[in-house]
């Protein structure tokens, strides 16, 4: 299913919600997403693209697209809708990061030093936008369970003998792709959660922090 199918299809199944279109990896696609949306005190930046090519294959090229696609969209996005937020006294901007951009592996370089460029940025907002009303942070997933990847994990699991009944599968790829102290993945309302709480008032006095939501994958006291 196409990206803007998928994106009608949630908000039929929300209900009271609009949809606006555009490649926000272009200035042309962020104005006309911008102008479709109007004024808003949510921004969640959750655009990205990310590749499994490693240094050799990450040429240049492919480090300049995945950051204009995961750094530069949200940059766009925040420049668009912040100074409304700020005339107005209130408002939200949650980043989606991710824990390589803390904890990065051999591969996957550029996915990962893009996903370090938006925590950066979150935190640097939060300080431009000190006493304003508008707080800035990062939400951080571990590995989610989609469709896809429960697909993937079910074909691959005999060669991996990681047992037959889903729970065993689930249990045993974790431990051998994302260990933490869950020993499983995540689920998308996970994350949902963790931004669904930034975004509300209880999340008044949290601002240039990164909550992360993986299980403890992340070894880290910060």
């Amino acid at each position: 299913m196409a990206a803007a199918s998928r994106r009608c299809v949630v908000a039929a199944d929300i209900g009271a919600a609009a949809v606006a279109i555009g490649d926000l990896a272009t200035d042309a696609g962020a104005d006309a997403v911008a102008e479709a949306a109007g004024e808003i005190d949510v921004l969640v930046n959750n655009a990205g693209v990310h590749g499994h090519d490693g240094w050799e294959d990450a040429t240049p090229d492919v480090w300049r697209d995945i950051y204009e696609t995961n750094v530069v969209s949200a940059v766009r996005m925040i420049q668009r809708f912040v100074p409304g937020m700020r005339a107005r006294g209130w408002g939200r901007v949650i980043q989606i990061g991710g824990g390589l951009g803390s904890q990065p592996i051999p591969v996957q370089p550029h996915y990962s030093a893009s996903l370090a460029a938006r925590h950066s940025l979150a935190v640097s907002l939060a300080r431009e936008l000190k006493e304003t009303g508008v707080t800035s942070n990062v939400v951080s997933p571990g590995a989610i369970m989609l469709d896809s990847v429960r697909e993937w994990l079910t074909s691959h699991a005999p060669a991996n003998g990681w047992g037959e009944r889903w729970e065993d599968v689930e249990r045993n790829a974790a431990r051998d792709f994302v260990p933490n102290d869950i020993g499983r993945f995540g689920r998308p309302e996970e994350i949902a959660g963790a931004v669904a709480y930034l975004a509300s008032p209880y999340g008044d006095y949290v601002s240039g922090a990164t909550i992360r939501v993986d299980g403890g994958t992340v070894k880290s006291v910060i």
